[in-house]
């Protein structure tokens, strides 16, 4: 089984990319993120506490996060594999998704950070945020949710460095160019 997690800051290109790993290597993208949109777009009780903390560009508290992602994960018993679009997103999360992980006999592959500068994410974001609408995507929201990811985040790089798993890609250039990147990463394990 083949499992990948893309990591970067929010608007590093994760998603897009994701999707596109998923067709390319026939494996199931998850992505907290989007599993939390169509929760609160469907009102559930899981919905809103995520969104509470999503409103404010916190993160959703690690039980809710690995529950909701474990439960996602056992729908796809026959899967090659998963591709995890920006999770973990702790050290704490990390560890007790590996955890999980073990006992499933589900290691991870390979962990890929896209590596882009904050002024280009700002950019990105705040273009997505007018295009789609999404409230999450306001500049002070997004200057909020980068300072998160510094904090919170990034220390994951030392985390899978150290395991020996994680390849940095430059995450600017063109989309086809980083996905071409990203592909070289995988083919060469």
């Amino acid at each position: 089984m083949f499992n990948l997690i893309l990591f970067g800051p929010p608007g590093a290109g994760k998603g897009t990319h994701s999707i596109r790993l998923m067709d390319q290597y026939g494996l199931v993208h998850i992505s907290t993120g989007d599993i939390f949109r169509a929760e609160i777009t469907n009102k559930t009780e899981l919905g809103t506490k995520a969104k509470a903390f999503m409103d404010k560009g916190e993160l959703v508290p690690d039980e809710i996060v690995l529950g909701m992602l474990f439960s996602v994960m056992d729908r796809f018993n026959d899967a090659k594999g998963f591709v995890f679009d920006g999770f973990p997103r702790t050290i704490v999360q990390a560890e007790k998704f590996e955890e999980m992980l073990e006992v499933r006999k589900m290691p991870i592959t390979l962990v890929i950070s896209l590596d882009v500068d904050d002024e280009e994410l700002i950019r990105r974001l705040v273009k997505r945020g007018l295009e789609s609408g999404r409230t999450d995507d306001t500049e002070e929201i997004i200057r909020q949710r980068l300072n998160v990811y510094n904090k919170q985040t990034k220390p994951l790089l030392d985390f899978y460095t150290k395991k020996k798993l994680l390849h940095s890609i430059h995450g600017l250039g063109t989309i086809d160019d980083i996905f071409n990147n990203i592909c070289k990463k995988i083919d060469f394990i």
